[in-house]
């Protein structure tokens, strides 16, 4: 999967990737030309005297150390430039195709996993393009260079480095070996604390309301211990990789001077081609150990790039039409022929064979006990989700049919929790309707029962919320997301239990200046409280995923001993007739 996605996102920056090889090609050649120059400077400047050679020589030195400078510098420069467009591009895609998720696929992956994979992920993978441009490049072209050099030197010394190199190679591959499966677990446990830290700051007031911060930091603790544990594990091993190095490299120095010392003494060996010898088998090493640091990084970025692959290879259950319906009537009804979810493997379907019309103006309400259905019901006419049985349908069409964007175009979702995007009043209101004016935003707000506390804010429209709407209370969080649906004028409204956190009062206020404003279209109301949908034109009972009851308030305590049993636990016999 790593390669993959290197081929894929590296592609477009084949320029500047080769720009980075011939600057490194050329940059190492210059450095390995260096030790030979020593050896002359030695050989055949300071043993004679001559120090004219040695001023030409080092002329020649510093040209070549010049020429390695700019060249690295170039290398670097355009290294960096690809992977930093490499993250971006594949933090890009990772983002556009989590936003094509369904409901379904971004509860199977999870929220603190896809924001991990989106950051920490990505970042490894594009830490390896960084330092893969910077080192790995220039590993190989040092090494088979410097074996060259070396052999050039001597020849009858290089049995040292058939002993050196698989030394070292061994070792670090040994202790490798053991990190992959410590890196991917690693990746899991930055998942669990994720998880727990975006609970507890989401959950803060429950935490604090039923005095668990004890226990939260008790958990936290788990999850961190886990996390830094598998770290040490993969830290202790890392830690033995430059030891080990430094063992082999200090080891080799020993052997070239001790077996070279008797060459020179022998009159086959010059003391500048030991020393340039030295240098060659040192960089040789050296080579080995920036592939081996690479190689520490290799099995995390796998890690990654398998986590960001799973994402990116996961398509969206809800398929957009090869042939989409662009448009749709003025005035829209919505219908469920035979509609049914279940989610694979399940025992049991969550909805199955719900039917029901509703036509522009006229308000649908579906209640029912906790767990029956009611909000993967309001999922599936957007295609947050899609059926797996039956039908959905918007002006007559089958909602698969249907441009997505077209289709949600036309709808208007206040979900059950009501959630605001940080900036301000007006940029939330005009979030379905960018070219919204402000008296089409007070219109809303006045119909929503948010004008009031809008007005008493001294910033008004532009007053700052905050990432989530925490600044505000829930009543005004679902108030002001109400407004944010009546802004947009959609055919099809869809409140998914959008008026809970309304006192009596304002639940009955808003719901008598909201029925001129939806006289055309067709309205869905997911509501525990009676008294709120009471008075709609068809009240759908749930149960269990199916419908037990349909009819108008009145027919269904007739006719409904679920609704029946429902009302009864909230109105009194007076107020239930």
């Amino acid at each position: 999967m790593l390669i993959t996605l290197l081929r894929t996102y590296l592609r477009p920056y084949r320029r500047w990737l080769a720009a980075v090889v011939v600057l490194q090609f050329i940059g190492t050649l210059a450095s390995l030309y260096l030790p030979s120059l020593n050896a002359d400077i030695i050989d055949n400047g300071i043993a004679r005297g001559d120090t004219g050679y040695i001023m030409r020589t080092g002329g020649w030195m510093l040209a070549a150390t010049l020429l390695q400078i700019a060249c690295t510098v170039g290398a670097v420069y355009f290294g960096a430039k690809t992977a930093m467009a490499f993250g971006r591009d594949v933090r890009a895609a990772v983002f556009h195709r989590v936003g094509e998720f369904s409901a379904r696929e971004v509860g199977r992956f999870g929220a603190p996993s896809l924001i991990t994979r989106n950051t920490n992920d990505v970042q490894q993978v594009q830490m390896l393009v960084l330092m893969s441009c910077t080192l790995l490049v220039t590993a190989p072209i040092t090494a088979t260079g410097g074996l060259i050099m070396a052999l050039r030197e001597d020849v009858d010394l290089a049995w040292l480095l058939l002993v050196c190199v698989p030394a070292l190679v061994i070792g670090i591959a040994l202790i490798v070996r053991r990190m992959v499966p410590g890196f991917r677990l690693m990746q899991v446990r930055i998942d669990a604390v994720n998880r727990v830290m975006r609970e507890q700051i989401t959950g803060i007031r429950v935490v604090r309301a039923f005095v668990r911060e004890r226990w939260e930091r008790s958990r936290f603790a788990v999850a961190n211990t886990a996390l830094t544990e598998t770290a040490l594990y993969v830290g202790r091993l890392m830690a033995l990789m430059f030891p080990w190095v430094m063992f082999v490299l200090n080891v080799s120095s020993v052997a070239v001077l001790w077996f070279g010392a008797s060459r020179i003494d022998d009159g086959q060996l010059q003391i500048g081609s030991l020393t340039a010898f030295l240098t060659y088998l040192i960089q040789i090493l050296m080579a080995v150990m920036m592939a081996t640091f690479m190689l520490v990084m290799i099995p995390r970025a796998t890690v990654c790039a398998e986590r960001i692959g799973e994402v990116l290879g996961t398509d969206s259950s809800v398929v957009p039409p090869a042939e989409p319906v662009t448009t749709l009537p003025s005035r829209v009804s919505l219908e469920l022929r035979g509609a049914g979810f279940a989610y694979p493997g399940a025992e049991s379907p969550v909805l199955r064979d719900v039917s029901f019309t509703v036509e522009p103006g006229t308000t649908t309400a579906v209640v029912g006990s906790t767990g029956s259905g009611k909000t993967t019901l309001v999922s599936l006419v957007p295609r947050l989700i899609d059926v797996t049985a039956g039908q959905v349908l918007a002006g007559g069409v089958d909602v698969r049919r249907l441009d997505p964007e077209a289709l949600r175009e036309r709808i208007g979702l206040v979900p059950q929790k009501a959630y605001l995007f940080s900036g301000t009043v007006a940029s939330n209101l005009r979030y379905g309707k960018p070219d919204a004016t402000d008296d089409e935003l007070w219109d809303a707000l006045r119909v929503a029962q948010a004008a009031d506390f809008v007005e008493e804010m001294p910033e008004g429209l532009d007053a700052p919320i905050a990432q989530g709407g925490t600044n505000v209370s829930g009543g005004q969080r679902q108030r002001l997301a109400i407004a944010r649906a009546l802004v947009r004028k959609p055919g099809i409204y869809l409140f998914d239990d959008s008026f809970s956190a309304l006192d009596l009062a304002t639940d009955a206020r808003l719901r008598a200046a909201l029925r001129p404003h939806i006289t055309d279209a067709a309205v869905v109301i997911v509501a525990q409280r009676i008294s709120t949908i009471i008075d709609a034109d068809q009240i759908v009972v749930l149960d269990d995923g199916a419908v037990v009851g349909l009819g108008t308030h009145a027919e269904l305590m007739e006719t409904s001993p679920t609704y029946t049993e429902i009302v009864e636990s909230q109105l009194t016999a007076e107020e239930a007739a």
